[in-house]
């Protein structure tokens, strides 16, 4: 499995791409100004690349920002846990709350995630770790052969997601954390919602929320 980060819009949130053979999925479109979409669209056609999905890990503004834009181009469905719904509902007046006046309305989902699914895409299989404290319904995608979690806003280098918006427990992000992360192997990259790639063994050594 190959992946491709992008960092975009104004709280610099991380989009990934995730592509095998020629086909593509998306994951937490960011992409706001023109210039974002197109260096989005640039790599994807670079790459001679088909999209099949968006795949949101949780549905706060800076993640779905791009997702009217994805779905639109490429004509895909966006995939999201059912329990972030009213926060998808609410991200108009979440948008003008930041002063996001360009924000395009995200497509509703047609189809909800949960823990037993499995996204499978040219034989590159993703199992989704239901992982709530961030948001409700935030989840996070495993890739078993590459080594790679896909972690959204649940954990950082040297940190962990807010537990202080809508939605958010700090008890709750911690069992998430504990339960369902910290016990994947210690080699596994974790590619985060912000800032840079980290892996288990170093969460474990230097997070000062882990100790």
């Amino acid at each position: 499995m190959n992946i491709q980060k992008f960092t975009f819009n104004p709280f610099q949130e991380n989009t990934y791409v995730i592509y095998h053979k020629n086909k593509c999925i998306i994951i937490d479109p960011g992409c706001y100004t023109i210039e974002e979409e197109e260096i989005l669209q640039g790599f994807i056609e670079k790459n001679t690349l088909e999209p099949i999905k968006i795949l949101n890990t949780h549905a706060h503004i800076d993640h779905i920002l791009g997702n009217q834009f994805v779905a639109e181009k490429w004509n895909i469905d966006i995939f999201m846990h059912k329990y972030d719904m009213p926060i998808l509902e609410n991200a108009r007046k979440t948008a003008e709350m930041y002063g996001l006046t360009q924000y395009k309305t995200s497509p509703l989902p047609k189809y909800f995630l949960d823990e037993q699914d499995i996204i499978d895409f040219e034989g590159t299989k993703l199992n989704i770790f239901f992982t709530p404290g961030h948001s409700p319904g935030h989840i996070c995608f495993y890739n078993k052969s590459s080594n790679i979690l896909i972690s959204g806003d649940v954990i950082f280098k040297n940190s962990i997601g807010r537990t202080d918006l809508p939605g958010g427990d700090y008890t709750t992000l911690m069992n998430s954390i504990t339960s369902k992360i910290l016990c994947l192997p210690e080699t596994t990259s974790i590619f985060c919602g912000h800032g840079d790639v980290t892996n288990i063994a170093d969460e474990k050594k230097y997070n000062p929320f882990l100790q």
